[in-house]
């Protein structure tokens, strides 16, 4: 139960910009918007935490930004993704073009058609919407609306090469050598209902749309990758009810002159990795000069790099690859080659908090990864990066930021190192250092020893507070749940600690980036683990002085709605809560959701219906009778995730037993809202409860919420 973008939710992408670091060097970048503010150049306000009037408002958050993603070098060209709140949440696919008379404050330029969404919804989850071949006229991108691949035109249109209807969806593809095949992941939607949802390898033929069936017999597919030599298919595959951080295989197939092969049985293809049924196989990808074929496991304990026929790992390493949250989207790469005669692996990796260059020689068949090097912030990269894309003369191109930078797209030079230069940025607000609270990672002990966190403290330099011995503290459960958060700059924290509040982000056991037997605590175990973490932060926090014990309060969205409905019903620590498209009834969603998680449960609670009462023992709805404390719920009328009975029925439970609380249903929505309206008043909702709940009087643009029960 991820939250449903590029990256993370939109809220947590977000990013509304700052003064950046002194190691970058931004060019050609439209003024932004100043919301500078000195405490030295003006008396403070002694005022309560939590009334503190910021700039940071839900307006700025959105009007002044979008949500970048989908980094790809072409021909020269540098292509992405922009996420755009302020027109219903589409993604448009942009080209940067810094010369260009038309182009955007993001130095680009739109190349797809005015009202298009390249958006695909496999595994509703999405990712790899776009399929890039050598230049720009041979581009195609899954249609949103229709589901359909459209081919792009040079003159801002664009065709589409697939039948119509609304029966497949397609993602994650690559385009051979010759221009005339694509080779994707294809979801059946004949029988709608998740279990008859077919899934499958196949190949299109771009001029008559014909399709063939290359991998199938299993129940997920992704990351189909093409040879150099365009004779093997590579591709992962996995069964129910595994999920991709869970066990997956890696087979590789052999394609005929004619784009077919001789068995479509995935059993009958060769099978490269995962063959012990334990390990989490992903991210194949093959070198470009060698044709040997590299993915990444966790069979070490860790995420790491492997040369199929090589073991142990090239690069065995305590630290995962691959990315914060590999798995829920497609198309996610955590290392890649420079190309022409080059040749040397790249990788990211993240260490203490920040993000870690890796480049290695890997010429050498039977050995391990030679001259390694590693790269980081005194080299003039960002805090934290990822989605390298390799370009020419040793340039890379990647997404980054930092606590106190926005996400933006950089490019930094290998040989020449120095600055590295934002090509365009999220953002085109400014606000003042003394607004932005810069967060401090924790550990702190809970039942299974040690978690982790990040401690945002509250930070305006118009404000102080004498009279409160210590802040509200707003918990933040992250999605997946095996998933994990970050330091990135998050404009839905800023509005927070801008405010007064502090906010601790967890990650509990079962994230993502610390290994192997840290995310699999989850495992039987959700609804324990996760909420005795978040629990044990905020208590922690008192303890260290850093919260008030009467005023802590937690929030999440998807999973980590479900993480917040059980702290509040299983526990006595938070005073009150927000669930965002959470889940209440764990019974209603291993019945009723889509069939990338329908099997999900098992894994995390237990075989359903087998084991029915242990499901009803963990879900927040059926212990109404221990929650007292005012929860917000708010939900997309159209998610197909987390459906909105599950907020529905919470809801109708909380009103019986006259526990103040408040249901909010966005027309439009699904799984992680996308519409720059909705997002606001998500947020201003939330502030407006707490606000009522805590008696935090004269919060300054406050807006009216009614509470029922209150």
């Amino acid at each position: 139960m991820q939250r449903t973008t590029l990256i993370t939710s939109l809220l947590t992408t977000l990013s509304t910009a700052f003064t950046p670091q002194r190691s970058l060097t931004r060019i050609g970048t439209t003024a932004r918007r100043s919301f500078a503010q000195s405490s030295s150049a003006m008396t403070m306000i002694d005022k309560p935490y939590g009334a503190w009037e910021s700039p940071i408002t839900s307006k700025a958050i959105t009007a002044g930004s979008v949500r970048l993603g989908g980094v790809h070098y072409c021909n020269g060209n540098i292509y992405w993704l922009e996420g755009r709140p302020q027109e219903g949440g589409r993604n448009v696919l942009c080209r940067h073009a810094p010369d260009d008379p038309d182009k955007s404050e993001r130095n680009g330029v739109d190349i797809a058609p005015k009202e298009s969404n390249a958006r695909t919804r496999v595994h509703e989850y999405g990712g790899a919407a776009v399929v890039f071949g050598k230049d720009e006229s041979e581009i195609y991108y899954s249609e949103f609306t229709t589901q359909r691949l459209c081919h792009l035109l040079g003159d801002g249109t664009s065709s589409p090469i697939t039948p119509e209807g609304d029966r497949f969806r397609y993602a994650d593809g690559v385009l051979s050598k010759d221009g005339e095949v694509i080779y994707c992941v294809r979801e059946d939607h004949e029988k709608p209902e998740p279990k008859n949802v077919v899934n499958e390898v196949v190949s299109i033929n771009v001029k008559d749309g014909t399709m063939e069936v290359l991998a199938t017999g299993n129940d997920f597919y992704a990351a189909p990758r093409l040879s150099p030599d365009g004779k093997k298919l590579a591709y992962i595959t996995w069964n129910h009810p595994n999920m991709p951080w869970d066990a997956t295989e890696l087979r590789v197939t052999t394609i005929d002159s004619s784009s077919s092969c001789s068995s479509n049985k995935s059993s009958d293809h060769e099978l490269i990795a995962g063959e012990d049924g334990d390990s989490s196989i992903i991210q194949p990808a093959w070198h470009p000069q060698t044709d040997e074929l590299y993915y990444i496991s966790d069979q070490s304990g860790y995420y790491n790099i492997y040369r199929a026929g090589f073991e142990p790992s090239i690069l065995p390493m305590e630290y995962d690859f691959g990315g914060s949250s590999p798995g829920w989207a497609l198309g996610q790469q955590g290392f890649c080659f420079l190309p022409d005669d080059d040749g040397r692996l790249v990788a990211q990796y993240s260490k203490d908090g920040s993000s870690v260059l890796l480049v290695a020689n890997v010429s050498q068949k039977d050995a391990a990864a030679e001259d390694v090097q590693e790269f980081g912030g005194k080299d003039g990269l960002p805090m934290m990066f990822g989605g390298v894309n390799p370009g020419a003369n040793n340039d890379l191109y990647f997404l980054g930021g930092s606590p106190s930078t926005p996400g933006s797209i950089y490019k930094w030079n290998l040989d020449s190192k120095g600055p590295a230069t934002i090509l365009a940025c999220s953002s085109n607000q400014s606000f003042s250092e003394e607004l932005i609270s810069v967060p401090k990672k924790i550990e702190f002990p809970t039942t299974l020893g040690t978690a982790f966190g990040y401690y945002y403290a509250p930070k305006n330099g118009g404000y102080t507070c004498t009279t409160d011995k210590a802040p509200p503290l707003l918990v933040k459960a992250h999605g997946g749940p095996t998933g994990c958060t970050g330091a990135s700059y998050n404009a839905g924290i800023q509005y927070w600690t801008s405010r007064g509040f502090a906010v601790l982000d967890v990650d509990y056991g079962g994230s993502t980036g610390y290994g192997r037997d840290y995310r699999r605590r989850l495992r039987k175990s959700w609804g324990i683990v996760d909420i005795d973490d978040v629990c044990a932060g905020a208590k922690f926090l008192v303890k260290e002085g850093l919260a008030d014990e009467e005023r802590l309060c937690i929030d999440g969205g998807s999973a980590g709605g479900y993480t917040t409905l059980g702290a509040l019903a299983f526990k006595d620590v938070f005073k009150a809560g927000t669930s965002l498209y959470g889940v209440g009834d764990l019974t209603a969603l291993a019945g009723d959701t889509h069939k990338f998680e329908s099997r999900y449960l098992d894994g995390l609670v237990g075989v359903y219906p087998e084991e029915e009462e242990l499901y009803k023992k963990r879900s927040p709805i059926e212990s109404v009778d221990t929650l007292s404390c005012p929860i917000l719920l708010l939900q997309g009328v159209e998610d197909k995730v987390v459906p909105p009975n599950q907020a529905e029925m919470m809801h109708e439970a909380l009103l019986k037993k006259g526990i103040p609380t408040c249901l909010k249903l966005y027309e439009g929505e699904q799984h992680g809202f996308r519409k720059a309206e909705n997002i606001e008043d998500a947020l201003d909702s939330e502030l407006a409860f707490y606000g009522k709940v805590f008696e935090i009087n004269d919060i300054p643009g406050a807006i009216d919420l009614k509470i029922d029960n209150m």
